[in-house]
């Protein structure tokens, strides 16, 4: 991609996203992720409706009337984007690809932990680290993450959840906000590393899929490419076994995902490419606070 697409692209993304992020996830992301805890700020005098158990007794009996200590939230945290940039992900048969709708949310992420003034770090995985960005606060460090995003080109196009996850593990010595962002059509088990990752971090699952990847139509036989792997195969899509298996396979990596999260602790989200992705994670955001 040139340079002045690639600019025209980055911006379209980020006026979209930042307006999201600005009016509408902000808020709700501040409330859903709490910060460390709480650190003393200052004394004042007392107010009436003030918890008489915050009254600094030492201040008190120095000035002879009532002062409480006041204390703030300590909101500094970080947010690590796992994004699946496999071959999948290059899928879509609506208006856009996965991966488009993966930059859009992983972008609207970002912006919104920017304006609590939260560091974001970015990996992106297939079956190896393809990139990682450390973290780090300010919008032309987002701004690098979508240019990321938009158009890097990964060296394989399979998947292997597990090695990311270990990566991550290795890397967050504290506790992020971590959100995994991909289709989860990946033949890896995880459970090991999602477990020990779930443990240490606040995570969330996001899938992001494509309806026509539910169902395998009735079409005759045609030829079949697999995304990850690059094999061919001719598939007699008239065969109605063929097409109950398929199913099957299917519906088994989805329960995986979505039954393994909640197993580990974590959240999930799922939003088709032709879906409104806003309405998924402002519900998910209120379901947390």
């Amino acid at each position: 991609m040139e340079t002045k697409d690639l600019i025209k692209k980055v911006r379209k993304i980020e006026i979209k996203t930042r307006r999201l992020s600005d009016h509408i996830f902000s808020g709700e992301y501040h409330t859903s992720f709490k910060g460390r805890g709480m650190t003393f700020s200052e004394v004042r005098q007392y107010q009436f409706g003030d918890d008489i158990r915050a009254i600094d007794w030492n201040v008190t009996a120095r000035y002879n009337e009532p002062y409480v200590k006041v204390f703030e939230e300590e909101r500094e945290l970080t947010m690590m984007l796992m994004v699946d940039i496999s071959g999948s992900e290059s899928f879509g048969t609506k208006n856009q690809l996965k991966s488009e709708i993966v930059t859009e949310i992983a972008a609207t992420m970002a912006f919104s932990a920017t304006q609590n003034n939260d560091k974001i770090g970015l990996i992106l995985f297939s079956d190896q680290i393809e990139l990682y960005i450390p973290p780090k606060k300010g919008k032309s460090h987002v701004l690098r993450i979508i240019r990321e995003l938009i158009e890097f080109q990964p060296k394989s196009k399979k998947t292997d959840l597990s090695q990311a996850l270990k990566f991550l593990s290795g890397t967050q010595k504290k506790k992020a906000i971590v959100f995994v962002i991909s289709d989860f059509m990946m033949e890896d088990d995880y459970e090991k590393t999602l477990k020990i990752a779930g443990k240490k971090h606040d995570l969330t699952g996001i899938r992001v899929y494509d309806i026509r990847e539910e169902k395998m139509p009735n079409i005759g036989i045609v030829e079949m490419e697999d995304a990850e792997t690059g094999q061919i195969m001719v598939v007699d899509t008239s065969a109605k076994q063929v097409r109950l298996s398929y199913e099957k396979n299917y519906r088994d990596k989805i329960n995986y995902f979505s039954t393994l999260f909640s197993k580990c602790g974590a959240g999930t989200v799922s939003t088709r490419v032709d879906e409104s992705y806003v309405t998924k994670l402002l519900g998910y955001f209120k379901s947390r606070a």
